[in-house]
């Protein structure tokens, strides 16, 4: 058994059932990767448009990418028809963006909310105010091609792993507030909560997530 194949089977050792593993393997070759395709591995992450598009037409058509990284509003147009979820939808006017050209595209589009609650400035998001405003004004109700899954977030990064678990119970939080705005259960299918990384991704768990980000401890560290 190789180093990835043997990475994947001691990280599924420690993930419950009910939670998904993205393997993130931005920055990592095909040849990496395929290793954890034949270790069992279906869903990768990538952070980079282009990157994603050539991983695309080299893997098999079963794996089901996610994109997991900051997206501008001109680089979307490739992802629709070849991601099985977007990860960071980070303002409405993307979220709007990608609903239009999935309606153009023929196809539906999952997603979910990116929500802020990181120390630092630079991570992207709406904040959970924001989030749940959108929801109680019935921001999701003209979306036509379009499902929003549930909600991704980062806690800060820190070593201080009282604020991580405060950061990713945060997170679920917010989901725990929008979903009480529909008793009616309206909001079907808004059930994914993505958080967690290589170094955190047990708290990550225990505060609820039901899909984990995890790429150096599968691949190693990346090149660059």
């Amino acid at each position: 058994m190789g180093r990835i194949a043997q990475n994947l089977e001691d990280i599924r050792r420690t993930i419950p059932e009910g939670v998904e593993l993205v393997a993130v393997s931005k920055f990592h070759p095909v040849d990496a990767i395929r290793e954890a395709y034949d270790a069992g591995q279906r869903i990768f992450g990538e952070s980079r448009v282009q990157e994603l598009a050539a991983k695309f037409d080299a893997m098999p058509a079963d794996v089901r990418w996610h994109f997991i990284g900051h997206l501008q509003t001109n680089k979307v147009k490739p992802l629709i028809g070849r991601v099985a979820l977007i990860e960071s939808v980070d303002s409405e006017r993307l979220l709007r963006y990608i609903d239009d050209l999935s309606a153009r595209a023929g196809v539906i589009t999952n997603v979910l909310m990116q929500v802020h609650v990181a120390q630092e400035e630079t991570k992207f998001g709406f904040l959970p105010d924001e989030l749940v405003d959108f929801f109680a004004d019935g921001g999701m109700r003209t979306l036509r091609a379009t499902h929003i899954c549930g909600i991704m977030g980062m806690a800060s990064n820190t070593d201080d792993m009282t604020r991580v678990r405060a950061d990713f119970h945060a997170i679920a939080d917010t989901r725990r507030r929008i979903l009480e705005l529909f008793p009616d259960g309206e909001l079907r299918g808004f059930d994914t909560i993505s958080m967690g990384m290589s170094h955190d991704y047990e708290i990550a768990i225990q505060e609820g997530a039901t899909l984990v980000r995890i790429g150096t401890a599968i691949f190693g560290d990346r090149d660059y």
